[in-house]
């Protein structure tokens, strides 16, 4: 009797080992593969409202809409299309040269600042910080043009 449970034990002490080896040599690609379903990759765009509402933002996008400014859904999200139409009219309107790229860097928010400085109260400094006073003022512009055009 001994010797056969010298030799369960033996024998499982040599099982125990060789299974932990296995796990210790196992690569990734031998893993099981899930048969879950993988989630969609989805296209995520930048949305920079500048502290506008979404009825504002909305707004702004219904001044530019139906113009050579508009190409976008007006859906109260500021994206790159958006902010590509506002870039065009600053542009064209206002006398600017930002690149047409969609991205609010400090030259897009001078040149929103200039045109917030014709009757939107903004008083601050062309200086391309989009601040409380810039989001106040273009807030006002959100709403006045949401009332106007949507």
């Amino acid at each position: 009797m001994k010797r056969s449970l010298t030799r369960v034990v033996a024998s499982t002490t040599a099982v125990i080992g060789i299974t932990a080896g296995s796990f210790a040599l196992a690569t990734p690609g031998m893993a099981a593969t899930s048969s879950a379903p993988r989630p969609a990759v989805v296209a995520v765009t930048a949305v920079n409202n500048l502290g506008l509402t979404q009825n504002q933002a909305k707004g702004v996008q219904c001044f530019l809409d139906g113009s050579i400014y508009g190409n976008f859904v007006i859906d109260g999200y500021l994206g790159t299309e958006s902010w590509k139409g506002i870039q065009r009219w600053l542009n064209n309107e206002w006398g600017q040269s930002l690149a047409v790229d969609g991205e609010v860097g400090p030259q897009t928010i001078k040149g929103l600042q200039l045109f917030l400085k014709s009757g939107w109260g903004y008083t601050g400094a062309l200086d391309g910080v989009a601040g409380p006073e810039t989001q106040a003022a273009f807030a006002r512009f959100g709403t006045t043009t949401f009332n106007q055009f949507c």
